[in-house]
């Protein structure tokens, strides 16, 4: 889980403040149940999935204002208001979902996951990126596409059964270099929150992508839903990869 921390260097552009995931004891802010219970259905039979279908190319918007409006639909309501740069420092980039005349349709970092809306193609500048990434909870690995083709596998450590790395499609929303320890050399923030968590270490309860101090946790399901790579292979792709890169999580 991405936890709020001192400011610090970003590794893009700007200085930046860090939300990390971490080992540690922290005393994270859950949910509260629900009052009304739940039928329980029965079990449902098995299936195989199919594999994501990953994009050869993704459009990413750059807000080039200070900030940008979002809005529900073309010329609709402001359902929120988004600052460039974002908090971390970072510049505030957007993936994009479609167009429409003079609108954008991009997805939004905030709860619930998959919340998108609607920006003036005048506020942004688009940029397109052939690299996408596909995590699995199941085999706790991330697979590296460009293009759409799949050029490298690299193991992780995911999400416990308590706190699970949320599955869906989500994109790349910063980079930083942590100072503290325990993240590692870099820390990619994602556009995905925990299901389980409203918040951890003072941050929003936001996935992240990044390095560990415990490299032995690789390949298990040992976070608090974020994403954890190996030192040398988080440095790898922070070379590579630009921020609005999608990553489906399953």
């Amino acid at each position: 889980m991405l936890r709020r921390l001192a400011p610090l260097a970003a590794v893009v552009l700007s200085a930046a403040l860090l939300t990390g995931c971490s080992t540690a004891d922290d005393e994270p802010d859950r949910p509260a149940p629900s009052s009304t219970p739940s039928a329980t259905a029965p079990a449902p039979t098995p299936t195989l999935s199919a594999a994501p279908a990953v994009p050869s190319t993704s459009t990413v918007a750059s807000v080039t204002g200070r900030s940008v409006e979002v809005h529900d639909a073309p010329d609709g309501a402001v359902t929120t208001t988004l600052d460039n740069p974002q908090a971390s420092g970072a510049p505030l980039v957007l993936l994009v979902l479609g167009q429409e005349g003079d609108w954008v349709n991009v997805s939004v970092a905030q709860r619930p996951n998959g919340s998108s809306g609607w920006v003036p193609a005048s506020a942004v500048t688009l940029t397109t990126t052939s690299y996408a990434l596909v995590a699995s909870t199941t085999s706790n690995t991330l697979v590296l596409y460009d293009a759409g083709v799949e050029k490298k596998s690299f193991p992780v450590a995911t999400g416990t059964g308590g706190t699970p790395t949320p599955t869906g499609s989500f994109y790349l929303t910063e980079l930083l270099a942590p100072t503290n320890q325990g993240y590692g050399p870099f820390a990619y923030g994602l556009s995905a929150f925990s299901d389980a968590l409203n918040s951890f270490g003072g941050g929003p309860g936001q996935i992240g992508l990044h390095g560990t101090d415990d490299e032995a946790s690789i390949g298990q399901a040992a976070s608090h839903g974020c994403i954890r790579l190996s030192n040398a292979d988080i440095s790898e792709l922070a070379a590579m990869l630009p921020l609005g890169t999608p990553i489906t999580i399953t």
